[in-house]
C-alpha cells in the first residue's frame, strides 16, 4: 500500500460506527473505556464537540487507523488524546503518527495549548511513536490498565495489571505561572517542565500562606479501570486525614486496587502538604492536567493489592528511565 492511497479526513458526527467497529477489531470486549462501544454516545461526543476523531483510510474507504481527542468541554485548552487504533493489515506504515499529526495540526490551528495521552508501559512501540510527534514523558502510572485489557498489538499476555507512561505534546504556548511542590520532588518536576516546555516556575510557598481548615475532595471511581481518581481541589489542613479515610474506603470496602491522587500546582497548599501523605503509602506518579483544578496537578498514586516491577515496565527515552526510576523509587520509600 503506498502512501498516496491513504486519505485522513475528520469524522463527522453520526459516524460514531467508525470507532465502535475499529475497537471491536483491535480489543475485542476487552477496552477498558467502555463509552467506545456505544454507538450514540460516540456519535452524541462528537457532535457536542467534546471528541474529536480523525482516520485514515484507503482509497476504498476502509479503515487503516484512528485517534481520538477527549475535552472536557468544547474549547478547552488541553485534549486528552487516546483510541488510537492501527488495522492489522495497516501496521507497519507509521499510520499511528501520520493520523495523530493530523489530529496534533488541528488542535494547534484552533488554539490548545497541548495533548496528554497515556500509552501503554508493557512495550515501547506506541511510547516510540509519541516521542516522533515531539511529546514527552511526565509521569508513570503505576497498575493503571487491567489485567482484563487484551490488544492484538502486544506480543505477550500480561495476566496481571500494566502501566502506563504520561505523555505531554506541547501545541501552544500556554500562560506563566507559579508552581508549587515539596521541595523533593522539585529536581524531577523542574525536569519534567522544562522539557514539556510547560511555561511554569517551581516557587517556595509565600510565608504564612492560609491553608483552608477543610479539604474540598471529589472522589470519581472508574468501575471499568477498577480504581479511583480523587481530586483535592482545596488541599486542606485535614488533607491527610481525609485521604487515609477515602483510600481505605475505597480499598477495604469496595476493593479497588488503585487510587490516584491529584493537587492542584498553583496552590501553594500542595508544597505544604503533600509530603505527609506517604506515611499513607502515596507515592510521586507525575505531572498531569486535571480539569477539575485550574492548572495541572501533581498527581500521587497508591496501589492495592498490586505488585508491579521496573521490570514489567518498557520506557523508550532516556528520559523516561530516568522518569520511571524516580517514580519506582518513590512508590518504595519505607517500605
Amino acid at each position: 500500500m503506498g502512501t498516496d492511497t491513504v486519505n485522513f479526513r475528520y469524522l463527522e458526527p453520526g459516524e460514531g460506527r467508525v470507532l465502535t467497529e475499529a475497537i471491536r477489531a483491535a480489543y475485542g470486549e476487552t477496552y477498558d473505556v467502555r463509552w467506545v462501544y456505544d454507538e450514540a454516545e460516540v456519535e452524541a461526543r462528537l457532535a457536542a464537540g467534546t471528541y474529536i476523531s480523525w482516520v485514515a483510510e484507503s482509497a476504498e474507504g476502509e479503515l487503516l487507523c484512528h485517534e481520538g481527542m477527549s475535552l472536557a468541554a468544547a474549547g478547552d485548552a488541553v485534549g486528552h488524546s487516546g483510541q488510537a487504533v492501527t488495522m492489522p493489515a495497516a501496521r507497519g506504515q507509521h499510520l499511528f503518527t501520520r493520523t495523530k499529526q493530523h489530529l496534533m495540526d488541528w488542535a494547534k490551528e484552533r488554539g490548545l495549548a497541548g495533548m496528554y495521552s497515556e500509552a501503554t508501559a508493557a512495550h515501547p512501540y506506541s511510547q516510540r511513536a509519541n516521542l516522533e510527534l515531539g511529546a514527552h514523558e511526565t509521569g508513570f502510572l503505576l497498575g493503571w490498565i487491567p489485567a482484563s485489557v487484551s490488544n492484538d498489538a502486544a506480543t505477550e499476555h500480561r495476566p496481571r495489571r500494566q502501566s502506563a507512561a504520561l505523555f505531554y505534546t506541547k501545541l501552544n504556548d500556554g500562560h506563566e505561572r507559579e508552581v508549587y511542590a515539596p521541595e523533593r520532588h522539585h529536581d524531577i518536576i523542574r525536569q519534567t517542565l522544562d522539557l514539556c516546555e510547560l511555561r511554569g516556575t517551581l516557587a517556595h510557598p509565600p510565608t504564612g500562606v492560609p491553608i483552608p481548615e477543610r479539604t474540598g475532595l471529589h472522589v470519581e471511581v472508574d468501575e471499568d479501570h477498577n480504581l479511583a481518581l480523587l481530586t483535592a481541589h482545596e488541599p486542606g489542613a485535614d488533607l491527610e486525614t481525609v485521604v487515609a479515610a477515602e483510600r481505605h474506603h475505597l480499598f477495604h470496602k469496595e476493593c479497588l486496587d488503585a487510587i490516584y491522587l491529584d493537587l492542584p500546582l498553583e496552590n501553594p497548599a500542595t508544597a505544604l502538604l503533600a509530603d505527609h501523605l506517604e506515611r499513607l503509602g502515596v507515592s510521586y506518579a507525575g505531572v498531569f492536567p486535571n480539569n477539575r483544578t485550574d492548572g495541572d496537578v501533581l498527581r500521587m498514586q497508591s496501589l492495592h493489592r498490586t505488585k508491579i516491577s521496573a521490570d514489567d515496565i518498557s520506557v523508550a527515552s532516556e528520559h523516561g528511565r530516568e522518569l520511571l526510576g524516580y517514580v519506582i523509587a518513590d512508590s518504595q520509600r519505607d517500605k
